[in-house]
């Protein structure tokens, strides 16, 4: 009799694990393909996934997120997409432009979402600034630059000349530079593009414009990849580096930033996931800009003195 019970048990509690199994394979499916690993996309993932665990979406209870990375490596981009599309995904989540620009062309029928893109428009992802293009939305982490050249000049008064490294072969960062050239006449600077074909161009590149600029200032594009490179060859030209990730100020590589808090750019990917999650249809999300409240200043202490800085009242401040 004890025999039968045992057995019984055993085949019933091999059932229940099955049915657990089978319940959370059948979990819809958030899948994000990352360019990265860098560390400021894996904030804007980190505010994703916080963003849709606050509105009850709990991996691997509620929901099932799974994150392929390329490596910084565009080759990889279209078997990383479409590997995450056979998964079929509820929900795909495109973080960078190069990524969301494959995933724009070759997949129509899952609900995609941008993320940490700077210009849509310009990358050709949405027809407009406040339209949903097809099956994509998403949201940007377009910097207002009149912010970020009004505090330059205020705390580096003698800038005349930026110096804006950008990759030629990123349409984020060719936004990032057309945007640039519209607004730093307002301040009295001009800009000095600094263009990489490839990532280890870039001591070469920095050389190019040696005693022609007064500070570096650095986007959120794929260049952040090789950030000391380009901080190191800014400190033997003397000149300090702005940039819009405070990562690099934290690291000591910038003197300062004044840009998008990457964690809320993430969440506001994540707001545009969850209602999808819940029923919502593409077309009904518009993308999502930041506003000025999701822009943080941060300076460090130590560069700041270097270069005879006062620092400003009410800024973030890194040792």
């Amino acid at each position: 009799m004890n025999k039968i019970f045992m057995a019984t048990t055993a085949a019933l509690m091999a059932c229940l694990s099955l049915v657990s199994c089978g319940k959370k394979e059948d979990l819809p499916l958030v899948a994000i393909a990352n360019y990265g690993p860098l560390k400021d996309l894996e904030l804007s993932i980190r505010g994703i996934r916080d963003e849709l665990s606050d509105n009850g979406f709990i991996d691997g209870k509620t929901v099932r997120i799974e994150v392929a990375d390329v490596a910084c490596d565009l080759s990889l981009i279209p078997q990383t997409v479409m590997s995450l599309k056979n998964r079929n995904p509820k929900v795909m989540v495109l973080v960078s432009t190069p990524v969301a620009q494959f995933a724009r062309g070759k997949i129509r029928d899952i609900p995609l979402v941008y993320d940490a893109v700077t210009d849509p428009v310009e990358s050709g992802l949405i027809a407009d600034r406040s339209g949903v293009d097809g099956n994509m939305t998403g949201s940007a982490d377009m910097q207002n630059l009149d912010v970020i050249l009004k505090f330059i000049k205020t705390i580096f008064p003698k800038a005349k000349t930026i110096g804006l490294p950008y990759l030629t072969a990123e349409s984020n960062d060719a936004a990032l530079l057309k945007m640039m050239e519209a607004a730093a006449p307002k301040f009295g600077l001009s800009v000095a593009p600094i263009p990489v074909d490839q990532m280890r161009d870039v001591p070469v590149r920095m050389r190019s414009v040696d005693g022609n600029v007064d500070c570096i200032y650095m986007g959120a594009g794929g260049l952040l990849a090789v950030m000391p490179a380009i901080a190191s060859e800014a400190q033997k030209m003397g000149v300090p580096v702005f940039g819009a990730e405070d990562l690099a100020v934290r690291d000591g590589l910038a003197l300062a930033s004044y840009g998008v808090n990457t964690e809320s750019v993430g969440r506001n990917a994540g707001k545009l996931v969850a209602k999808l999650l819940n029923g919502a249809s593409v077309k009904d999300l518009p993308p999502i800009y930041p506003e000025t409240k999701d822009h943080v200043c941060v300076v460090n202490k130590k560069l700041a003195k270097k270069f005879g800085i006062r620092i400003p009242e009410n800024v973030a401040v890194v040792e």
